[in-house]
């Protein structure tokens, strides 16, 4: 069994269903992407910061598909703004590919390159360091040098607002194909997915059934959906999603629940109603807006509802 695919904006095509391996613990990330790939995934979605890219390759290498069969995603990290072909050319060297099927920036972000910490480097007063000096447009000339060397074949953004994606857009040669953001029943950002629609961008879910400690697959809508279905509340919550054609990323170290995801959500696709759809939509509108994930990053990235304080206290 596979994902249906969802064309980019470039012809590209991308699979609508990855494996997300994000907080995925060590020694477990190879045996999940060797059996997700088992299992009929073809997208796996990576991140330099998740340093876990050694066994994603790993995991690749042992399930013994092939590589052209898998889109693999990896994202920019904020450290490395100003060295945007450094950054993937490490990347490319863990998962031990020659290519990425789709690069992102992680965040609209750039932070000190010779700060106190490679990832997250921080001021005397405890707050983000970030590279004031450099902007986000001149990191997406980067990105447009390494699709033109052929070592992408597409380029995108992550965590990036209407506000970031037309300062973007006013100097951008190449149109993002992608937009991969914190998308989930609780925060479903429907003006900023109409948006990208209009611009041909596709738009991402990641933490699709919410993050550690969501209360999504508790809540009582989706809970009710699912069992008129015969379904589980994390296929209704996936399946909806995959219906408004957004790129899904749940991620599982469990094989069970890795091929589970994969089946349900394609089965709640195919079975959700309009009057389903319409109850999902208004879940966050009725009360429920959270977001799970909010670095303090001290900047005003564009979002509604994003209440993570822009001048934070020392942690």
């Amino acid at each position: 069994m596979t994902a249906h695919l969802i064309t980019l904006n470039n012809g590209e095509c991308i699979p609508a269903i990855g494996l997300g391996t994000w907080q995925s613990k060590p020694n477990e990330v190879a045996r999940a992407v060797e059996t997700a790939l088992r299992k009929g995934y073809r997208h796996i979605d990576c991140a330099w910061v998740y340093g876990n890219e050694t066994e994603v390759g790993e995991g690749l290498r042992a399930s013994g598909v092939p590589r052209s069969e898998v889109f693999i995603t990896s994202k920019l990290w904020g450290t490395y703004h100003r060295r945007v072909e450094e950054c993937l050319n490490d990347t490319l060297e863990k998962l031990g590919t020659t290519y990425l099927d789709l690069y992102l920036i992680h965040w609209p972000v750039p932070m000190n390159p010779n700060g106190n910490h490679p990832v997250f480097p921080t001021r005397p007063d405890g707050t983000r360091d970030r590279d004031e000096e450099w902007d986000v447009t001149d990191t997406w000339k980067g990105m447009e040098e390494v699709l033109n060397k052929g070592k992408v074949k597409s380029i995108g953004l992550s965590n990036c607002s209407e506000m970031m994606v037309e300062k973007i857009l006013a100097t951008a040669k190449v149109k993002p194909a992608v937009d991969q953001l914190e998308l989930h029943l609780y925060n479903p950002q429907h003006k900023l997915i109409g948006y990208l629609k209009s611009k041909g961008i596709v738009a991402e879910a990641y933490s699709p059934l919410g993050s550690t400690g969501s209360p999504l697959l508790e809540d009582e809508v989706p809970r009710e959906i699912a069992a008129s279905h015969n379904l589980k509340t994390s296929d209704i919550l996936l399946g909806w999603l995959l219906r408004k054609d957004i790129v899904v990323l749940p991620k599982s170290v469990t094989p069970e629940r890795i091929e589970a995801n994969l089946s349900g959500a394609l089965e709640a696709h195919r079975r959700l109603t309009a009057e389903d759809m319409v109850a999902l939509d208004n879940v966050a509108g009725n009360g429920k807006q959270k977001r799970l994930i909010m670095p303090p990053w001290g900047v005003d990235l564009g979002f509604d509802n994003w209440t993570a304080p822009l001048n934070p206290s020392p942690k």
